[in-house]
């Protein structure tokens, strides 16, 4: 077998069932198996993938074990030389699976790979590529910075707005569609599974790199992510925007130390205080336009934030 597709659902079927179609249409060149691990998904509709594509494999969890927990289960599962981690709210636009089995072939120091990710609406997703989490570049993670300056090294997301790159070495790569070598895999130790959700494909390119091995992008293939489908079903915004945020700070302690962590934390708040006092000035600005509820998502973001970094949402971590 070459390649393992290992894709985990939660109340995601209808979006996983357009992944399997599109693999299933466009992968011909290699040899693949699907695993899919449903995370006691409470539409309880998983069977129904089994059932219209019966050549899958179903793992089904009693409780909800989080991204990293639930694709090592999946690679007990697995046969395939290589392993390729999908989020269900994927879609294939071409043969982006063999594509990205041929370059891990052709490279002999490749840890992991990944390709181009598109927004829904075709527009390139720039957080397919990204720089390992410092506190400068998370206080200046803002989307216009990125597009304004895209060869900066704080991001370096360049070669996203360049047709047809070849394999490019970066830091690391989404956990959306992630390829790695099972040998590699098995050597890191899989996902650490201290995270629940979020920063577990940064911690695990990490971890790669730390082996000498180089992580890849390639621009040739394309894959179209639509992006928090099911962190989005689940009160939404603060529930997701705190375990992000708190996987990147058990992501600085761990690799950069405690203090290091603190320091985050609070530069994180103060970000926070910062853009909600911006965004209240453009509300009033916008409320006379009658365009004010633009501003609610982001709003609520860094409300949620802000409470993160005081301690003031713990219960968002303990209802996972």
């Amino acid at each position: 077998m070459d390649v393992s597709i290992i894709c985990v659902n939660w109340n995601s079927v209808d979006y996983m069932r357009t992944a399997i179609t599109t693999i299933r249409k466009y992968t011909r060149r290699v040899s693949y198996e699907i695993i899919v691990v449903d995370n006691a998904s409470p539409d309880g509709r998983a069977k129904s993938l089994k059932a219209e594509f019966p050549e899958i494999q179903l793992v089904e969890s009693d409780v909800n074990l989080g991204f990293a927990k639930a694709n090592n289960l999946g690679f007990k599962y697995s046969n395939g030389r290589y392993l390729l981690f999908l989020n269900p709210d994927t879609e294939l636009t071409g043969p982006a699976v063999d594509i990205m089995a041929e370059r891990m072939d052709s490279l002999r120091d490749a840890g992991a790979l990944g390709c181009k990710l598109l927004n829904s609406d075709g527009s390139t997703q720039t957080s397919c590529v990204q720089t390992f989490p410092t506190i400068t570049n998370q206080v200046l993670d803002i989307d216009y910075l990125r597009a304004r300056w895209p060869h900066c090294g704080l991001w370096d997301v360049g070669m996203l707005f360049r047709e047809n790159v070849g394999p490019v070495p970066v830091e690391m790569i989404s956990g959306a569609c992630l390829m790695v070598s099972r040998d590699v895999f098995e050597r890191v130790n899989m996902f650490s599974e201290e995270y629940f959700m979020y920063a577990d494909d940064v911690d695990l390119c990490y971890k790669i790199q730390s082996l000498g091995l180089r992580n890849y992008y390639i621009g040739d293939a394309t894959v179209i992510h639509h992006g928090g489908k099911s962190s989005s079903q689940r009160s939404a915004n603060q529930w997701s925007v705190t375990m992000k945020f708190n996987s990147i700070f058990q992501f600085c302690v761990k690799t950069r130390g405690w203090h290091y962590g603190i320091v985050y934390r609070f530069a994180m708040g103060a970000s926070a205080l910062v853009r909600l006092g911006l965004l209240g000035a453009l509300f009033v600005v916008r409320s006379l336009q009658g365009r004010a509820s633009t501003l609610r998502y982001t709003t609520t973001k860094w409300v949620a934030v802000l409470k993160w970094s005081l301690g003031l949402n713990t219960w968002t971590l303990q209802n996972n």
